[in-house]
């Protein structure tokens, strides 16, 4: 067989531009994939190619993990919406729902509702009810600690609350608890903002990713960085510093404060400091996480 880009028609005669070639151009059976062969591997991402590779297997259906849905459920009486906090001197804006929210979208959860509860136990038994008939995660913001009124938990024993962890050996975030209540994943996040994108970052963002399908790893793909600036030797706590990337190295951010959140924006970087590690140096190498 001739490919016709080397045929010329002259009539009823084909006249062949160069001399014929031994390529026959005839796929043989079988040279691209055989029935049995694995073409997508499980947990592989349905990018366009790996779509393409189906469709060539003659497959109508595929099976496939969903996304999973999530309801973030923000507490606290002085928080108020953005645009209204500037009405009340006791107000501030409630921003960190709505980071919660963006990073589920992030790592291809959905988040079918975000909702600001005051701290009254009813209503957030309530609305912890509510989140658990409709999500497959919860995620709680602040309430957390152990003033009178951090219902965080609280609101969830009605549905048998059992925890994972209640807390983290970590800085920033050391209040963050994962538990199950009625077949549903719930974690509590801090409420200050650094503190609860840090813990996102760090525990949800894999739970999510497991969750739909992917490999663990790709959430938390570790990698090394030399320091632009030093580190302080660490304390008894595993510490996350934020960071940027400058000129190939992790330029720690001067403001750490877990109320962050200028600084939390212009963060690109988790650089990691192991618990009791001695001082650093402008050089040495890190473990970076891109955040």
């Amino acid at each position: 067989m001739v490919i016709q880009e080397n045929v010329r028609r002259d009539g009823d005669r084909a006249i062949f531009a160069e001399p014929l070639s031994p390529v026959r151009h005839i796929r043989g059976r079988g040279s691209d994939f055989r029935s049995g062969d694995e073409l997508l591997p499980a947990g592989r991402f349905l990018d366009p190619r790996a779509v393409v590779a189906a469709a060539a297997a003659d497959l109508a259906e595929l099976q496939v993990y969903r996304h999973p849905l999530v309801v973030v459920l923000g507490t606290g009486d002085e928080l108020a919406e953005p645009g209204a906090a500037r009405d009340g001197a006791d107000r501030i804006p409630e921003s960190v729902s709505f980071g919660v929210a963006s990073l589920a979208r992030q790592w291809d959860a959905i988040a079918i509702g975000r909702h600001r509860l005051r701290d009254e136990l009813g209503p957030m038994q309530a609305a912890a009810e509510s989140a658990l008939e409709q999500a497959d995660v919860v995620v709680v913001t602040g309430g957390a600690s152990v003033g009178e009124r951090d219902f965080a938990k609280a609101m969830f024993e009605g549905a048998e609350l059992d925890l994972i962890f209640s807390k983290v050996a970590m800085k920033p975030g050391k209040p963050v608890w994962l538990g199950r209540a009625r077949d549903r994943l719930v974690i509590g996040l801090p409420g200050n903002p650094t503190s609860a994108m840090v813990t996102a970052r760090l525990l949800l963002a894999p739970l999510l990713a497991g969750l739909s399908g992917q490999p663990i790893e790709r959430a938390l793909s570790w990698q090394s960085l030399p320091l632009a600036t030093p580190l302080e030797e660490c304390g008894s706590r595993e510490t996350f510093h934020r960071a940027r990337r400058v000129a190939g190295a992790a330029e720690i951010l001067s403001f750490e404060d877990s109320s962050a959140q200028k600084a939390l924006a212009e963060a690109d970087l988790l650089v990691r400091q192991r618990a009791g590690a001695p001082a650093l140096s402008a050089g040495d190498i890190v473990g970076i996480l891109d955040f």
